[in-house]
């Protein structure tokens, strides 16, 4: 296993900079990078004080481009999204903005799509099994059960 190099404080500074430029991250990512660099816990506290004060580091806005880029590119259902930010530690106020960031009909129109595309790839004869299977994919996908089985019920 490749050890992580350690820098010294001016240099971890310059990189996680640079780390939280390129995109925007949330201050778990940045604590795990920063870790990385071989840091102390208080080094690293003060210096995601000081990239929160430069702006590097926004929960809010991360929350909100996590949201949209998951929702938009991935295609991943709002229960999948929540979920991931919560698995980094962000705030249920901020998780709330980001969601707030996705279209609603864009989203049961996404929910709808992998529907009939899953319908559709099914060869089951047995309709409970292929609501069943359906349904599980699209539980993967991240979408809510009610919507699901709304939907699934719908389409008779």
């Amino acid at each position: 296993m490749q050890k992580n190099k350690t820098y010294n404080i001016k240099e971890a500074i310059e990189k996680i900079k640079h780390y939280c430029a390129i995109q925007d991250r949330c201050q778990w990512e940045t604590e795990r990078k920063l870790k990385e660099y071989g840091l102390d816990d208080d080094v690293i506290d003060s210096i995601i004080g000081d990239l929160i004060l430069e702006k590097y580091v926004d929960e809010q806005r991360f929350a909100e481009s996590f949201c949209r880029g998951k929702f938009r590119i991935k295609r991943w259902g709002k229960v999948k999204i929540k979920n991931e930010l919560k698995n980094r530690n962000i705030s249920e106020n901020c998780i709330n903005i980001g969601m707030s960031q996705i279209d609603e009909t864009e989203y049961i129109n996404n929910l709808e799509k992998f529907y009939k595309k899953k319908r559709d790839s099914l060869k089951d004869k047995n309709h409970f099994t292929r609501k069943g299977k359906i349904a599980k994919h699209l539980q993967q996908k991240g979408f809510e059960s009610n919507l699901i089985w709304d939907l699934i019920n719908k389409d008779k």
